[in-house]
């Protein structure tokens, strides 16, 4: 697609990443504005330029109305990404975005109103804003989510979920947040609603409400957004255009190319070389390969982890959930298995949520592989 005049307008990110301090404290946002701001401000809003505006862990109301009220001033293309969550205050039931000073008493006081948010946004020429909102939900706002869907306002589109209230002491993952970002970062430029299906393929949405468009889309391989072009001379270009035409084996050789000219320069573990691996892991997923795809997702946490990162680092952790996922579309019983003795070994360091590294060792015990020869 073209870019028009205003497509090429300059763009605007708001990143807001809040959740109340202490035993209140319903999602785990520790590391995601890093995660966030390492994506490239154009990459959210499809603009060859944009601004970004970060707001973590923010105490006051009012504060954080004047940044919404100011990039809902900008001509250009607005994209906000929320993550935090959800309460209903005592008096009135409205539904509020808790901040770093909310708690259940304090609602109408120290958190956001949600309609403040709908309103300055719905103040913008229509089809200009995209919100992605990664919420979770205290229990009374949960159940009234279920019969009140969450208002995301005229003229604004809002992709995203709102998880259920984790059990006591627990916190959610923003995991949607952060397949976002890994998607962006890992240089695809999709269309909003073609970013959040790819990021909904990537998390658990059994106890989620869903915002936008729940469906899968028939997707067949990566395709630049309309939005979103890949500028010219950028190494994805070439990948991208074999793997929209069908040719995923094309595509992932020219991926496999560009690993080991990363590999030449920088070295085995370097973040170009992780990059390449990971695109090539996105590529055997579109291709249908899920052996592969776990193969190669792992092979990414295992030069992260040798880099130096944090087990409990962002990027290390969503490598391993994507192998296991992928892990759980493999159906050859060897491959399985072989996979699987791979994947319990990276459990063992990142053993991930609900139980993840459990469920690797109860597959494997029902799996006996074929004999070989």
């Amino acid at each position: 697609m073209e870019i028009t005049g205003e497509d090429a307008a300059p763009g605007t990110v708001l990143l807001v990443t809040a959740a109340p301090t202490g035993r209140n404290c319903l999602v785990d946002t520790g590391n995601v504005t890093n995660v966030l701001a390492a994506v490239a401000p154009g990459a959210w809003t499809g603009t060859a330029a944009a601004s970004l505006v970060e707001l973590a862990d923010p105490v006051d109301p009012q504060t954080v109305l004047t940044r919404v009220r100011g990039v809902a001033a900008t001509p250009g293309p607005l994209t906000v990404v929320l993550s935090g969550q959800l309460h209903r205050d005592r008096r009135q039931h409205h539904i509020h975005l808790a901040l770093a000073r909310t708690t259940p008493a304090t609602v109408r006081y120290t958190a956001l109103p949600w309609a403040w948010f709908v309103h300055e946004l719905q103040q913008r020429r229509p089809g200009t804003t995209t919100v992605y909102a990664d919420l979770v939900a205290d229990a009374e706002t949960w159940q009234h989510l279920h019969t009140t869907p969450l208002d995301p306002g005229r003229g604004t589109r809002t992709y995203g979920l709102v998880a259920a209230p984790p059990k006591p002491r627990r916190t959610v993952q923003p995991a949607y947040t952060l397949a976002l970002a890994q998607i962006l970062r890992s240089g695809l430029r999709l269309a909003p609603e073609r970013l959040h299906q790819e990021a909904l393929q990537q998390v658990d949405t059994s106890a989620a409400l869903v915002l936008g468009p729940a469906r899968a889309l028939d997707t067949t391989g990566y395709v630049p957004g309309p939005t979103a072009p890949v500028p010219a001379g950028d190494p994805h270009t070439e990948v991208f255009a074999a793997a929209a035409a069908g040719r995923h084996t094309e595509a992932a050789g020219l991926a496999a190319a560009h690993e080991q000219q990363a590999l030449r320069a920088h070295g085995p573990a370097s973040p170009q070389t992780v990059h390449w691996i990971e695109v090539q892991a996105e590529l055997a997923r579109q291709a249908e390969d899920p052996a592969r795809a776990s193969q190669l997702w792992m092979r990414s946490a295992v030069l992260r982890l040798t880099s130096g990162q944090s087990p409990a680092h962002p990027d290390v952790a969503a490598a391993v959930d994507r192998a296991h996922h992928c892990w759980h579309r493999v159906t050859d019983p060897r491959t399985v298995h072989d996979l699987g003795a791979e994947l319990a070994a990276l459990r063992s360091q990142v053993a991930g949520k609900n139980g993840a590294r459990e469920d690797v060792r109860r597959r494997l015990a029902r799996i006996a592989p074929a004999p070989s020869g």
